[in-house]
């Protein structure tokens, strides 16, 4: 299989993200969200829901599940050290909603999302981008500001951040805006493979005993 590479900058368009396929290498350079947690998930729910305004318009952007070490100046100004995925799973039961409610054009942390999620990716025009676990130094090497700072009363790590970056990546195309997983890939292949290698054992296992 060709890996295809795309350069994009964001905001990314709708075009933009049905052209991409499962398995493709993204760059991407331009302004994204960022936040590891759970109660920031839950906060963005409510401002669907009017208890309070979102801290930024993130209509069309890019909402990663990405935690960082900062460090906050005395003027209130945060600077990044590094940043690294967390398991975009445990947010499951958030994206179907935050998806379409927020319009985002992409997603991602790693380890994919269900196929709730997936159906309202597909729906709505979105993907999901895979990060590479433990590549804080070349996820950090894309950042190159801290353009504001969401919810700053809540610990480092729960802010949303938005960040400029520039060819940050190379990034993978987890899941594509037609439904298509890589994970879900992976673990159809798995299977057939496991029932292969069951298969062999069992025939050696009866060769054996005849």
């Amino acid at each position: 299989m060709t890996v295809v590479e795309h350069d994009l900058t964001l905001p990314l368009s709708e075009e933009a993200v049905r052209s991409l396929n499962a398995g493709d290498f993204v760059y991407l350079t331009g302004e994204i969200f960022a936040t590891a947690g759970l109660p920031t998930h839950d906060r963005l729910l409510g401002c669907l829901d009017g208890v309070e305004p979102l801290p930024f318009d993130m209509q069309g952007g890019a909402l990663f599940q990405l935690g960082s070490l900062n460090e906050e100046a005395e003027d209130g100004s945060l600077s990044i050290v590094y940043m690294n995925p967390t398991t975009s799973t445990r947010f499951n039961a958030h994206m179907p909603r935050l998806i379409p409610g927020l319009g985002l054009r992409a997603t991602g942390g790693k380890g994919g999302l269900n196929a709730e999620c997936t159906q309202a990716m597909a729906k709505c025009g979105c993907v999901y981008l895979s990060f590479l676990g433990g590549g804080a130094q070349i996820i950090t090497a894309g950042i190159r500001k801290v353009t504001g700072i969401g919810w700053p009363e809540m610990i480092s790590h729960y802010r949303i951040v938005r960040i400029e970056v520039e060819r940050l990546g190379p990034l993978t195309v987890g899941i594509d805006a037609n439904g298509n997983s890589i994970y879900d890939q992976t673990a159809a292949s798995a299977q057939e493979k496991r029932s292969a290698i069951l298969d062999e054992m069992r025939a050696a296992r009866d060769a054996a005993g005849s």
